[in-house]
């Protein structure tokens, strides 16, 4: 069935036409004009100054994410500092409001720097990481004198060291070595720290005692997981966002002794918990907690205060990203982002809840009513395991089985089936939620109807959930898909003739296997940076992400028979839906190798996929012209393969 496959210049074509656009500040399509969310500003990251007068924060308003600077008050204009032409991914201020640090990613890439800076520009210095290595941002010692830092390199066995290094000198003083390291906290007195380690879904917390080098293991939980940790302002508790014990991830208080030791046989208590939602996020400030709970996607904040009831909080948006304190406690800034919102900073007032919006200071200017709003749908998997994900309907209503006056699952809607793609979210551990989504909004638009589901191994929904596709049990997660595709069909939500398949990173992979172990459901794939073949990814990809991932997928050596079985590489001759595949070629999570083995394979079999490759950017397109094309041209592919041409709309 080669003879569907599409003209293999497809691509080509259409990327000489954007090229050829008179104004590359502004690019412009022949067909139809980009629409306002393909090319919004986004701005995330935020940390305030001491004084809670300032805001540095992460803006592409340039075209690509860098360091800006805002007065929390107004009345001065954001400006930028110059960190050079390398992805900005995360900053921090320093206690004192010396320093800022920045985690650096050049082309967006997974080579990454630790610098510091002066807040007015000057002064940068690299702290860690660099070519062949990776730097990681930690938390400040209180005094402001030294950060903790992590730093992995291509010539180690996998694992990374945690610093706490003084930005003024350059000096460090290594915490401890493991898989994944990450400094979360010091003590108030700057004697002690506590180091997360440990593979992924088996992250642990390491009490390091700064002095000596002794260091202590604080959870006794082979494969719990630590999120996050923070000292209390004085110092004699240690509050823990972990699933340990539990299902759910929830927030517990260790006691510390008052020389900052460990107090032998105490266990941690539970500070806040819920029995169907995950601790997202968490902030301290005196007495005062802020916590972010995950909410079947939905993010809900409250205020905890001991001895008092917890007072909820407005959310600006539907999923709030990042969340802290000023250092009055007075109140809060949040990150978020919705359906219709793109990612902003906030402030909120505590405990009045008064909200103020920071970055950008203005909001988008479209109406909320242009855009589609997602409705959450379930459905059973083959093995009876209930699965849910997000329903984007480009007629811009609440359709389907949950909001259709008794229709259950499975049970037609009455409504006229539609085009329909499958999006299959990265991690696996990550999860589909109703956040900004230009991709969706703009299939939507050209009457393609998306399906996000969060199939098992998608965080959220509690450890076993998480956990439920380790290993040869990822066989179930990959029959996850065949069973939303069924779901939209029997329920008549999608044309069963007109249904694709479209996934990001592990939702590549998971793009690939389904389109060679269920050839029969699905029209057309978009892969996008996804793993081809388990074996060569773990052997090309750095090995700090080889380390951490074995205990998903396997261990290269142990589990080769089984990486091998798991791999859409030596299935590819039951591919027969048209592929475009969509890489950068900065990629070294997932390198560059995953898409070409795919191309050539597919190529010698006398097929031609479509190939789309972004010469400036890693795992991830941030840049803005970069996210318009990535857009315009998979809607274009999947729009081509699922409407005739009087269908489309866009």
């Amino acid at each position: 069935m080669t003879d569907q496959y599409t003209d293999s210049t497809f691509t080509e074509r259409r990327r000489a036409q954007l090229l050829a656009a008179p104004d590359a500040g502004s690019p412009v399509y022949p067909l139809h004009p980009v629409s306002a969310w393909l090319a919004t500003e986004s701005c995330t990251a935020g940390t305030l100054s001491p004084n809670g007068q300032s805001l540095a924060y992460i803006s592409d308003r340039d075209g690509l994410p860098a360091l800006w600077i805002t007065t929390v008050t107004g009345g001065e204009a954001p400006f930028r500092l110059d960190t050079g032409p390398d992805h900005v991914r995360q900053v921090s201020w320093s206690p004192d409001g010396r320093w800022l640090t920045c985690l650096l990613a050049p082309f967006g890439g997974e080579q990454t720097r630790v610098v510091a800076l002066r807040p007015d520009g000057s002064g940068l210095r690299v702290l860690a990481g660099g070519p062949g290595r990776a730097g990681t941002v930690g938390s400040w010692r209180p005094d402001g004198t030294a950060v903790g830092v992590t730093e992995a390199s291509r010539h180690g066995r996998g694992t990374s060291t945690a610093y706490a290094v003084v930005p003024t000198t350059g000096e460090r003083t290594e915490l401890a070595t493991g898989p994944a390291a990450v400094v979360c906290g010091f003590s108030p007195d700057g004697r002690h720290a506590v180091v997360r380690v440990g593979r992924r879904g088996t992250r642990q917390l390491l009490w390091v005692d700064i002095r000596t080098g002794r260091r202590a293991r604080l959870l006794a939980e082979a494969d719990a997981t630590v999120a996050d940790a923070r000292f209390s302002a004085d110092g004699d508790r240690l509050y823990l966002h972990t699933d340990s014990g539990r299902e759910h991830a929830a927030l517990l208080v260790l006691p510390i002794t008052g020389h900052g030791g460990l107090r032998r046989g105490i266990r941690p208590s539970v500070v806040a918990s819920r029995r169907d939602a995950d601790l997202d996020l968490f902030a301290l400030r005196g007495e005062r907690i802020a916590a972010v709970w995950n909410v079947h996607g939905h993010s809900e904040v409250e205020l905890l205060k001991p001895g008092r009831p917890s007072v909820a909080l407005p959310s600006p948006a539907e999923v709030v990203t990042s969340c802290s304190f000023s250092r009055d406690g007075r109140w809060l800034l949040l990150g978020s982002e919705g359906p219709t919102q793109p990612p902003h900073l906030v402030r909120c007032s505590v405990p009045g809840g008064v909200l103020e919006r920071l970055a950008p200071a203005e909001p988008p200017s479209w109406g909320a009513d242009e855009l589609v709003r997602p409705v959450p749908l379930r459905f059973t998997a083959e093995d009876g395991m209930e699965l849910s994900g997000w329903w984007y309907d480009p007629r811009g209503t609440a359709t389907g089985p949950a909001s259709v006056p008794g229709c259950g699952p499975d049970q037609p809607t009455g409504l006229p089936a539609q085009p329909t793609v499958l999006w299959l979210h990265g991690g696996p551990e990550a999860q589909e939620r109703p956040t900004f989504a230009p991709l969706m909004q703009e299939l939507a638009a050209a009457g393609v109807a998306v399906f996000a589901p969060n199939v098992r191994g998608s965080s959220g929904y509690g450890r076993g959930f998480v956990n439920a596709d380790n290993h040869e049990r990822r066989f179930a997660a990959i029959s996850d898909v065949a069973e939303a595709a069924r779901f939209l069909i029997n329920t008549g939500l999608a044309d069963p003739t007109r249904l694709g398949v479209a996934g990001r990173s592990y939702g590549g992979y998971l793009t690939l296997a389904a389109l060679v172990h269920f050839p029969e459901l699905f029209r057309v794939g978009v892969d996008v940076c996804g793993m081809a073949d388990l074996e060569t990814f773990f052997a090309y990809t750095e090995p700090w992400i080889a380390t951490a991932a074995t205990t998903k997928y396997g261990d290269p050596r142990r589990d080769r028979a089984l990486l091998r079985e798991l791999s859409p590489i030596h299935q590819l001759e039951r591919l027969v839906a048209p592929l475009l595949v969509v890489h950068g070629e900065h990629d070294t999570n997932v390198p560059l190798v995953e898409a070409e083995q795919v191309v050539q394979a597919l190529r010698e079999r006398g097929a031609a996929p479509g190939l789309l490759l972004f010469p400036d950017e890693g795992h991830e397109i941030h840049g803005t012209a970069n996210r318009v094309t990535f857009v315009r041209e998979v809607v274009h592919w999947l729009t081509d393969h699922l409407l005739e041409v009087d269908e489309q709309t866009a």
